[in-house]
Parts: C-alpha cells; structure tokens; sequence
C-alpha cells in the first residue's frame, strides 16, 4: 500500500467503514481520523474546542458543523497527517464536502479518492442489528439508512462529478472487501 494517500470512505451505516478504513491505515501507516473520534479526543484534552463541543453535548445537541469543521481542520495539519489520512464518517453532507475541497486546497492537500462501500439493505440491517446496540431494532436502523440516502447520497454523486469516486461491493468477506479496496486505490 501507498504512503502519502489521501481517502475518504463513504458508505451507509454498518458497510464496515470503520473496520476497512483502520485495517487500511495500519497498512498505509496513515491515521485513521474519525470524526467521532476526534469530538471523544477534543472533549477529553478540553481544548478550546473540545470544551464548545461539551457544552453542545452535555446539552443533548448535535455538534454544528461549523465546529465539526474546525476540528477537522486542526487535526488534518497535525504532524502524522501530512503524509495522508483515511477521513471516515466526513464529510456527511455536500456543504461539508465543498468546505473540505476549500480546506484541502489551503492546506495544499487533495483527496486521491472517495471510497463508497455499498451494501445491500437487507445486509446492513442485519449487521446493525448483530451489533446488539440497545437502541438498534430494525425501525430505527431503516430511519437511519433513510437519513444516509437523503443527506450523503449527494455526497456520492459530488465526488462522482469530480471524478474521485471509487465505489467497491462491501458485501463481501472483510479480506475479499480490503482487496478491493487496495486495487481500487491502486488503480
């Protein structure tokens, strides 16, 4: 695997997004940056931002973008990402994607490719529902995978007209899948 590689993983919930994209980064020696995770790191070091983002939380809020924005911005000029990242679970909708392109280009940084793992319905919702979350029924799955399709499908078809879309079958084994996400970032 390529050092220096720039991804972004899209995919519904339950495609394996986290899982590909951390066997990934351990291959490309790259940080795996989750958006989710980033918010857990921001809270806990109460950074200026961690401690915006708490206030939200501890609220019962979602996170605005603004500041989901800002975190991705301070953690993509941290040292370990200057040689590449794998983005997973951002940008989430198209006005993320657009202020991630203005972003890249101030960091002279670019997105090599945007992975999109698809998977079946009827796949995804079994998965969600192996995960044994007390809050996973099949209901709230299906609302879930229906906020996927309205918000990051334009997210798809953004990268699509940009060219860097690569989308790979997720319905697979997870060594069959991480092949084909090799080739697809290879190629």
């Amino acid at each position: 695997m390529a050092q220096g590689v720039r991804l972004i993983f899209l995919g519904p919930p339950g495609a394996g997004k986290g899982t590909q994209a951390q066997v990934l980064a351990e291959s490309c020696g790259i940080p795996h940056i989750s958006t989710g995770e980033i918010l857990r790191a921001a809270i806990a070091n109460q950074t200026e931002l961690g401690q915006q983002a708490q206030g939200f939380v501890d609220r019962g809020e979602l996170v605005p973008d603004s500041l989901i924005l800002n975190l991705i911005r301070e953690r993509l000029q941290e040292q370990d990402a200057q040689q590449g990242w794998i983005l997973d679970g951002f940008p989430r909708n198209v006005n993320q994607a657009e202020f991630l392109n203005t972003l890249l280009t101030e960091l002279k940084q670019q997105c090599d490719v945007a992975l999109n793992l698809e998977v079946p319905d009827a796949t995804l919702v079994e998965r969600l529902l192996s995960r044994g979350r007390k809050d996973d029924n099949q209901e709230t799955i299906r609302r879930r995978l229906e906020v996927y399709r309205e918000q990051t499908a334009p997210v798809i078809d953004f990268y699509q007209k940009q060219g860097s879309l690569k989308s790979v079958d997720g319905d697979r084994s997870l060594e069959e899948v991480t092949a084909a996400l090799e080739q697809a970032i290879a190629s």
